[in-house]
């Protein structure tokens, strides 16, 4: 895929010279960057919200290097052999990591400049965030915190040597006075503390780090000052479960979450005023490169902020701090007890989180569950909350009929919460499978098998979203139910193969990765090509997370090439490059940060009549190494909603939109001259209050005929951008 004619004039976003390919890290760090924005943005967020946005750049930034930094430190470690030493392309992944690491080190400024303008809005609100604990208020409130809160979870003074510091465990503090003692800081201590002055009532917050370097020496009567550090380590760990029985699995996963602890190390951060030779001595033992270690921007653990979104009260001095509760509603057949079913029957349903309650997922599931013409449950498990509601639905339904669910135990991050849940539902007389061989299971997929008068029927609900009831609250996620008996036979194919440790094929309307999926989407797109080609209306519109995989972007070119218009929506990375003159210049490429994480996958595609939903992102990973399901929109009244309101609000949005330009770079959208200020988000909740009241939901459904979708609104493009052969 050469284009050199046609790169950006920023080359060095690209994943190689003359590839027109933005390279998937520094993209990430793009989208870093906006949610950065939103912390800075005071229009439209309150002041609470900011800080929110800021402590999620923080712990972006921790996975980013936990996943995909370490990622790219064993490429070089297996390129960086004695007979490679002039292999060019371990020269090109070290200029790579070199970049991605000034990219860091650019955003950590600034993210100490956000921090600033937040911390002094706080303070006006009589909310302090304390660095440099110094003034007498502040100091005598930090030493009662450190003395009762921090100072008994230290563990005993330790002679310092620096190869101790090989042993840190992952993301673990440690306190170190050169030549005398260090400390490390239990995981129990908390990021964050708050303590409120009595005299005044005004509440003050304290990292971690900051009363770490304030209090410890003096405690201990050392001399001079101490040295914060945390050490960043390889948390991607592999289990392949391909050979082995399920009785063994969640022993096997177990034992492999304790080499995350160790894993490789991929960053120094510090805090205090160490020497040249301390850091020196701390990354040759860790053996990483000097620029691996990196002084934190404001604080080690900025991601404790989160404390001060929910520690601080919700408005202060007739100011709101934060949004308002979010108005959602539960679509009043799912309060109806067994009637849900029969309205199935008639229609399928499209439920819009957060605008719609995961509390009717909820209440369909426990509806099943003490229904007896309900003979069984089925159910994926991806990432589900702690105390779920659903678990105890699953469990009571496992006393009076079969339910069976499949648990992925390798859910990043959530091994430990997965294999827990794992446990209870087994114990409660649940059927639990794990999963198989090297795919992750990350289909959304629920099954509810009932006997009816005219014999069994079949219920589905398909997701693109987890079933976890908290981040239900904070992702938008799209799903549906249906009765429609080709799509339950689908799903009964899907669990049958699953549980039998087989990958499902033989779908009628579900299209599964890693066996069918890219190959569906590269025809879908080639479809929309050659429709354009023989002069027919063409278009393709598909809102992603990520879309990072070089064959799919090479046919949305050849797509724009021949006329396509194509319509994308990208949260995160997207190495897609749009509006260059001659390769993409009929591709418009938006991403929307607001209040909720968008978290959606749509693929429309308008000549052929096909809409799917998905759990799978534009990615490899996606594609071929998980167990993904996309899902067509069948229902004349989803359809119109989703082409027709739904993506049009999207592009429509004038206030959280951001466009990708011709240069690789991000820019806020421009609105025309007299329209109104539109955020989609917003819009949404609106939508959701009025019950879809006109719209095509709202429509019975006897009302449809055949479907012809009509335009969505044209984009615009990005102002002052373009990029010309």
């Amino acid at each position: 895929m050469e284009h050199k004619r046609h790169l950006p004039t920023l080359p060095s976003l690209l994943v190689a010279p003359g590839k027109p390919l933005i390279q998937r890290d520094i993209s990430w760090l793009q989208f870093n960057e906006r949610v950065l924005d939103e912390a800075r943005e005071s229009s439209g967020n309150p002041l609470l919200e900011r800080v929110k946005f800021l402590a999620i750049t923080a712990s972006n930034l921790d996975e980013f290097f936990m996943i995909r930094l370490a990622s790219l430190n064993r490429k070089i470690r297996n390129a960086n052999r004695p007979n490679k030493a002039m292999d060019p392309e371990l020269a090109r992944l070290e200029v790579m990591r070199s970049g991605i690491l000034e990219s860091v080190a650019r955003f950590g400024a600034k993210q100490i400049e956000v921090f600033d303008l937040v911390q002094e809005e706080l303070g006006r609100m009589g909310i302090h965030i304390i660095r440099r604990i110094s003034d007498p208020v502040a100091l005598e409130l930090g030493r009662k915190v450190f003395e009762t809160s921090v100072l008994p979870l230290l563990t005993s003074a330790e002679t310092f040597e620096p190869v101790g510091i090989a042993s840190l465990p992952n993301l673990k503090i440690a306190v170190i006075f050169p030549g005398e003692l260090w400390f490390k800081v239990s995981r129990k201590v908390p990021a964050m503390f708050s303590s409120v002055d009595e005299s005044t009532g005004e509440r003050y917050f304290f990292f971690l780090d900051d009363l770490l370097e304030t209090f410890v020496g003096p405690s201990f009567g050392l001399k001079g000052y101490g040295t914060v550090v945390r050490v960043t380590r390889d948390g991607d760990i592999t289990v392949d479960l391909e050979e082995e029985d399920s009785e063994s699995v969640p022993d096997i996963v177990l034992a492999q979450l304790g080499t995350r602890e160790l894993g490789n190390p991929i960053r120094l951060q510090y805090r205090g005023r160490p020497t040249e030779e301390l850091l020196h001595t701390l990354s040759t033992t860790l053996k990483i490169s000097p620029e691996q270690v990196l002084p934190a921007p404001v604080s080690l653990v900025l991601q404790g902020l989160w404390t001060v979104v929910k520690e601080s009260p919700l408005e202060a001095k007739g100011t709101p701090l934060q949004h308002p509760p979010l108005p959602t509603s539960v679509p009043s057949s799912f309060g109806t007890g067994t009637a849900v079913f029969d309205k199935l029957q008639r229609q399928d349903y499209l439920l819009h989180h957060p605008y719609d309650s995961f509390d009717a997922y909820i209440e369909w599931v426990r509806t099943a569950a003490s229904d007896p013409q309900v003979i069984q449950i089925e159910q994926t498990i991806y990432r589900m909350d702690k105390a779920s509601p659903l678990l105890e639905a699953l469990k009571t339904a496992a006393l009076t009929k079969r339910v069976r669910v499949i648990v992925e135990l390798r859910a990043r991050f959530d091994e430990m919460n997965n294999l827990g849940l794992a446990d209870e539902l087994r114990r409660a007389g649940v059927e639990v499978a794990y999963g198989f061989g090297k795919l992750k299971l990350h289909a959304k997929v629920t099954l509810i098998t009932r006997r009816e008068d005219d014999g069994v029927r079949l219920y589905t609900h398909l997701s693109t979203g987890n079933y976890n009831a908290t981040t239900a609250r904070t992702y938008t996620d799209l799903a549906v139910l249906t009765s429609n008996p080709e799509v339950g036979r689908d799903a009964r194919t899907f669990f049958d193969a699953a549980f039998d440790g087989k990958i499902p094929t033989g779908f009628a309307h579900l299209v599964s990765a890693p066996t069918r999926m890219h190959r569906k989407l590269l025809s879908l797109i080639a479809g929309e090509t050659e429709a354009a080609k023989a002069g027919k209306q063409a278009r393709i519109v598909a809102k992603v997370n990520a879309l990072v995989d070089e064959a799919v972007v090479e046919a949305l070119y050849n797509a724009s090439q021949a006329g396509v218009e194509v319509k994308l929506i990208v949260r995160g990375a997207c190495s897609l490059i749009p509006g260059i003159v001659g390769l993409s210049e009929n591709i418009q490429v938006i991403s929307v940060v607001d209040r909720f994480l968008e978290h959606s996958r749509i693929y429309f595609f308008e000549s052929a009549g096909k809409m799917y939903l998905s759990s799978a992102d534009w990615m490899p990973r996606n594609f071929f190494s998980r167990l993904e399901l996309a899902f067509p929109i069948l229902d004349k009244r989803l359809y119109k909603y989703i082409s027709q309101v739904l993506l049009p609000t999207y592009f429509a949005d004038s206030s959280k939109a951001r466009e990708l330009t011709p240069q690789g770079t991000w820019k806020r959208r421009a609105r025309g001259r007299g329209t109104e200020k539109s955020r989609s988000q917003f819009v949404f909740m609106g939508l959701a209050e009025r019950a879809y009241s006109d719209t095509p939901l709202s429509e019975p459904p006897e009302a449809f005929i055949p479907n012809v979708p009509r335009p969505l609104m044209p984009g615009r493009p990005v102002e002052g951008d373009s990029a010309h052969v």
